[in-house]
């Protein structure tokens, strides 16, 4: 099964965002991929608050939400939209993934649970939960392309006991759509985005945000699909707004599975006690 990737250069104008996603929903479909991933925040990346906020609206008047629910519809094409920034009934912000079926129904939502609250070395500074309130459970969505699709966003990646609950509840596939920064990026997003395929025996599909954005913020890239024995099947590398495709062989979670049967293994464990 094919799949494609889209690595986005997202700006802070979500009509022209919109208008890059439902072209990527077009040539996914061309290629004759069966679904489309795309990064966090695919519809608005403004780190300028005020004028963010302008833009931001409720789940059912979203703008991108709306162009691309009919861009699936219109090319019979699944979409996993990494995430959008939507407007909550209690007015806070939540950073929402969305599953849509070929038919232009969304089948799926999942709020980003763990908000990336850091200072790093290099002097950026980011308090998602400023703006942002936290998911509270995790979701797997059911009966995709890709069979249980198990949901998760960028800073989640750093939690592995995120992607063993998905894992547990059936998922073979799991979604990491992110916008990193260069530096926890070049450390860190190969790496664990590998471990966490292995970890679960699963696909790991991250469909990333890549290069120098409108609002002055720079992302990684790197796009990629690791199958369960933590092969990389694709990486964009540096692209910019561009498509990536991968073939998806299900066959390969059974195996991988089958070889390394953790999660048939895992136990609960509870608190660690200090030996005096």
């Amino acid at each position: 099964m094919k799949v494609a990737l889209f690595q986005a250069r997202t700006g802070i104008d979500p009509g022209r965002n919109a208008d890059r996603l439902a072209q990527a929903c077009r040539d996914a479909s061309g290629e004759g991929a069966a679904m489309l991933f795309t990064p966090e925040m695919s519809g608005l990346l403004d780190r300028d608050g005020g004028r963010a906020a302008a833009s931001t609206r409720a789940e059912e008047d979203d703008l991108v939400l709306g162009v691309v629910r009919d861009a699936a519809r219109d090319n019979g094409l699944w979409v996993q939209l990494g995430s959008l920034a939507v407007r909550r009934p209690d007015g806070r912000l939540a950073n929402r993934a969305f599953v849509i079926d070929d038919r232009g129904q969304v089948r799926a939502r999942y709020d980003k649970m763990h908000l990336f609250d850091v200072d790093l070395p290099t002097g950026e500074s980011w308090r998602e939960s400023s703006r942002y309130a936290a998911g509270d459970a995790p979701v797997v969505a059911g009966a995709t392309p890709l069979g249980p699709l198990g949901l998760s966003v960028c800073y989640d990646l750093r939690f592995p006991a995120l992607y063993a609950s998905l894992a547990e509840a059936g998922a073979t596939s799991l979604t990491v759509p992110a916008a990193f920064t260069v530096p926890t990026g070049r450390a860190h997003w190969h790496v664990l985005l590998r471990a966490r395929a292995i970890e679960a025996g699963a696909f790991v599909i991250a469909a990333a945000q890549c290069g120098t954005h409108e609002d002055g913020r720079r992302t990684f890239g790197h796009s990629l699909v690791v199958d369960p024995w933590g092969r990389v099947l694709l990486d964009m590398a540096e692209a910019e707004d561009d498509l990536g495709f991968a073939d998806i062989d299900l066959a390969l979670v059974a195996e991988a599975r089958g070889a390394i049967p953790a999660l048939a293994h895992r136990r609960a464990i509870g608190g660690a006690a200090i030996a005096s």
